[in-house]
């Protein structure tokens, strides 16, 4: 599965996702992109998961009709200490979402 990782997001933790062809927004070269650009983007990039800790995507944007999931980490903070713990949650929930859905893990 092609996993785009937001800049909010520490670069480190994309090796947390082995199993994924995981890369960063700046590694995909779509930096300095809004959301609703970022997301078209990504889908014709071929991405299929999109993962942030921006709580307010969901209500920015329409998911309806997108060909990529959005998965949402609730952290207490973006270090990746802090991120650690959510991984496996993560990649559970990578495992089920559908294109179109937003989906949150975490606290």
């Amino acid at each position: 599965m092609k996993v785009l990782l937001d800049e909010c997001l520490p670069r480190p933790l994309k090796n947390c996702f082995p199993e994924h062809e995981c890369r960063t927004v700046p590694e995909a070269g779509l930096a300095v992109e809004k959301n609703g650009r970022l997301l078209a983007l990504a889908e014709r990039a071929g991405f299929e998961v999109f993962l942030t800790m921006d709580k307010g995507l969901q209500y920015q944007r329409d998911m309806a009709g997108r060909n990529i999931a959005v998965v949402i980490i609730r952290s207490k903070s973006n270090r990746l200490a802090d991120l650690l713990t959510h991984v496996l949650e993560c990649r559970e929930i990578m495992g089920v979402v559908q294109v179109g859905q937003v989906a949150h893990v975490g606290d």
